[in-house]
């Protein structure tokens, strides 16, 4: 199959005045490469073994696309299009500093919750006490006997339960080869 930009090894060959052995052991090396399909791209022809012989190197330069650019008119283009690009960022720019705006109003607000906080909201307590309810009264912690003064970021020491030191454990149980063992030995 030669299609006109993918050529087989022995169109190639052919193309290039080489031999397949050649073709083949630039392949192995790594020089040359071919797509997954086993095909030789010209693109990849072109960059190892450069052009074709045979071949008539014909330059041909299109100037339909390139435009003098010292004419009037090119000169109203590209200002047509320097505004309508300024006028475009003018827009993005407005956009953003909107967008700033109302995420510093939003910072500004969660601020300002944040300040509104009792510092008893935040503290963590790991006792058996009811946590406050949101819409009942602020319970007030009772005064310690002591006197040291209460200042509500301290915490009080939890009801501490006894333990005794020693209890006493039932019988110690035996593992599969503990039973059969004392089996074995008691009869």
């Amino acid at each position: 199959m030669n299609t006109a930009t993918k050529y087989s090894v022995s169109d190639a060959a052919t193309l290039y005045k080489k031999s397949r052995a050649t073709l083949y052991k630039d392949i192995k090396n790594g020089v040359l490469s071919r797509d997954h399909d086993g095909f030789i791209d010209f693109s990849e022809l072109l960059r190892v073994y450069g052009e074709p012989f045979g071949s008539k190197q014909v330059k041909r330069i299109d100037t339909s696309s390139i435009q003098n650019q010292n004419t009037p008119e090119y000169i109203d283009k590209t200002v047509v299009e320097l505004k309508n690009q300024i006028d475009f960022l003018k827009k993005q720019l407005e956009k953003a500093e909107d967008r700033e705006a109302k995420a510093n109003a939003r910072i500004d607000t969660l601020l300002t919750l944040i300040e509104m906080k009792s510092p008893q909201a935040n503290m963590t307590t790991f006792t058996n006490q009811e946590q406050p309810q949101p819409n009942a009264a602020q319970v007030q912690p009772e005064p310690s006997t002591d006197d040291t003064k209460h200042d509500g970021l301290t915490t009080v020491e939890p009801k501490r339960i006894s333990i005794p030191e020693h209890v006493e454990s039932g019988p110690k149980k035996r593992g599969l080869l503990g039973r059969l063992t004392k089996a074995f030995f008691e009869d």
